[in-house]
């Protein structure tokens, strides 16, 4: 009855006219966000930051929140589209989305895209709902240690998501991570890898690698390919659904994909990016035939879209309830609170009843109203693809170029995205899968982080990640991952062995 009570509140909240107006506007922002390559939630939210001062703080925090779970929807287009990832949790969607726009079946793709977004959104939501104060409390169980061995974990699992051998995906992964190196020591302030360029004090901007590695490299491989000549079918309603087949392949990944975004998002520090990529490479593990993922497999979309969005919703707890923002959009979130003279924490709940219901309701409404929005306009956003390309590839780069100097209004990351989409063609040759590089790379600061934090709380014993329940368990399936890789590689190379032998004694 309790629970019943709170939502009936925040119903009353969310459905005021001035509230309603703010989170349509939030999530169409959101969506258009994060369809433009390179803006990003964080850029939009830090832009609206100073018009919410003269807001009401709900209809301001219901706003902002809009335009972050509304752009984990709109990344996704470009994605499909153009290989562009709108948002870094977005770009795994490219591996399978845009193969998927290759062979005529964009607006499936966009289709399955929208409804697997809604499923995992309202999964986070309803457990947000139901097990807030549970999932704050297993929250503050991880510490340093447990966040280390899961994103150990977590940097195992994105080996798989290569398309060729194990090899080349843990290669990646150890390049993205040298990649994460760059820029200057959190604890001793000094700048490594930077070569004495002062734009690299910062590090790598992630933008422009995301931009590169997918988009750029994307282009310059299109440009005298078979491509160029491609013409899209035109979309309808009746195209766009998905056939019974692939409707039944998409609902399994999508429960998996919501359940383990959900669990990843409450978790401080970790949010949708990370979701996104271990449950595509869970859905690759538990797939029965593996080869199909990066070729157009539909679970390879509906699983991290799913993921990304209930991690979306879920990312709020940490955040409210303890205090502690996963990221950097939830920073500027906590700013807002702070602002309007609210103070996150424990007692946030409790001494705020209608802002805090009133916002878990509101991200009912807004996800309501994101599949209104999309749903009609998947036919649009697909006709961009009869543009000829010898328009659209310019205005692509011209695009690219806007959203990586948006950032942080600085030359040199064009530059770096037009170096960084050398190296990504370059990758893409040599047949390596860009992906578990962008994870290493987003991984790699907060791995080596949590690393010293565990030894310096130990001071320097490595058992700390052993002693510890959790951190184990962790370990223990990282380790047992490795030896499933080890002996499917085996299994594999004696197979083709006793097959050649097969066909060398058929042939004498």
């Amino acid at each position: 009855m309790e629970l019943l009570s709170n939502l009936w509140l925040g119903l009353q909240v969310a459905s005021e006219p001035i509230t309603l107006l703010y989170c349509f506007g939030g999530v169409l922002l959101g969506t258009v966000v994060g369809v433009l390559p390179g803006i990003g939630a964080l850029a939009a939210i830090s832009l609206l930051l100073p018009l919410t001062y003269h807001m009401p703080p709900t209809a301001a925090i219901i706003m902002l929140a809009g335009v972050y779970y509304g752009a984990q929807y709109g990344g996704s287009t470009a994605s499909i589209l153009l290989n562009l990832p709108g948002t870094p949790s977005s770009a795994v969607t490219c591996l399978d989305g845009y193969p998927m726009a290759k062979k005529g079946k964009a607006g499936v793709a966009l289709f399955v895209t929208t409804i697997a977004s809604l499923v995992g959104a309202m999964t986070g939501l309803v457990l947000l709902t139901l097990f807030s104060p549970m999932i704050a409390e297993v929250g503050l169980k991880f510490g340093p240690a447990e966040f280390f061995s899961m994103m150990v974990l977590g940097l195992v699992a994105a080996s798989s998501m290569s398309a060729g051998s194990a090899a080349k995906g843990l290669a990646m992964v150890v390049f993205g991570l040298l990649l994460g190196m760059v820029g200057t020591d959190v604890n001793s302030g000094v700048a490594r890898f930077s070569f004495d360029v002062p734009e690299l004090m910062d590090g790598i901007n992630l933008v422009a690698l995301a931009m590169g590695l997918f988009g750029v490299a994307e282009v310059v491989r299109c440009i005298n390919s078979a491509d160029m000549n491609r013409k899209p079918e035109k979309v309808t309603l009746k195209s766009m659904a998905p056939t019974g087949e692939e409707f039944r392949a998409t609902v399994r990944p999508m429960a998996r994909g919501s359940a383990l975004g959900a669990a990843l998002g409450a978790l401080p520090g970790v949010g949708p990016s990370i979701a996104a990529f271990m449950s595509y490479a869970i859905e690759k593990k538990v797939a029965k035939d593996p080869s199909r993922f990066g070729h157009g497999a539909i679970e390879g979309i509906s699983a991290p879209e799913s993921a990304n969005n209930a991690a979306a919703q879920t990312a709020f707890v940490p955040s409210l309830s303890l205090g502690i923002p996963g990221d950097a959009v939830m920073a500027v979130m906590l700013g807002a609170l702070i602002i309007h003279g609210i103070q996150p924490g424990p007692m946030l709940i409790s001494e705020q009843p209608a802002l805090f219901w009133g916002l878990i309701v509101s991200f009912a409404i807004g996800n309501i109203m994101l599949v209104i929005l999309n749903l009609p306009t998947i036919g649009l956003w697909v006709a961009l693809l009869r543009i000829p390309f010898a328009w659209m590839y310019p205005a692509i780069l011209v695009f690219v170029a806007l959203g990586v100097y948006s950032v942080n209004n600085n030359t040199f990351d064009i530059f770096s995205v037009a170096v960084l989409g050398i190296m990504g063609y370059a990758l893409m040759v040599l047949r390596f899968e860009p992906a578990p590089l962008l994870l290493g790379y987003i991984l790699g600061p907060m791995l080596e982080e949590n690393l010293r934090r565990s030894l310096l709380l130990s001071r320097g014993d490595p058992m700390v990640f052993i002693e510890r329940p959790i951190s184990a368990s962790l370990l223990a399936v990282t380790g047992a991952m490795l030896l499933w890789a080890v002996w499917s590689t085996v299994r594999a190379t004696l197979r083709s062995k006793r097959q050649l032998k097969l066909a060398e004694q058929a042939a004498a």
